[in-house]
């Protein structure tokens, strides 16, 4: 099963959720789906941002599998990090996403 998770909510998800939950289980390979890709609203892009210790893990990750990291473009405008995240890191809307999964949709969508 392919999954894709959007990280919506703010409260422990990415230091908590994220960080101690998700993460090691992909850097472990025993996760149990394929994450085809994460998409990240409001405070939760600051993991994007080049540099944070949890973004470049998921990085790692992402590198290796293929999945897509993509921050939602307002919210990384106001917050005014849109040019410090990470390499090969896009932003977009929900069409941009759609686009960006096209060819390796999920079959499942997770909002945490």
């Amino acid at each position: 099963m392919k999954v894709a998770y959007l990280f919506a909510t703010q409260r422990h998800n990415i230091s908590y959720v994220l960080a101690k939950m998700i993460l090691p289980q992909l850097e472990e390979g025993r996760h149990g789906v394929e994450v085809v890709g994460m998409f990240f609203f409001e405070d939760n892009n600051y993991v994007l941002v080049d540099g944070n210790p949890i973004g470049e893990r998921l990085r790692a990750v992402a590198e290796r599998s293929g999945m897509l990291l993509m921050g939602c473009d307002q919210c990384c405008y106001e917050r005014e990090i849109a040019d410090r995240l990470m390499p090969n890191v896009p932003i977009g809307c929900f069409p941009d996403l759609y686009a960006a999964l096209g060819g390796n949709s999920p079959d499942q969508v997770i909002t945490l």
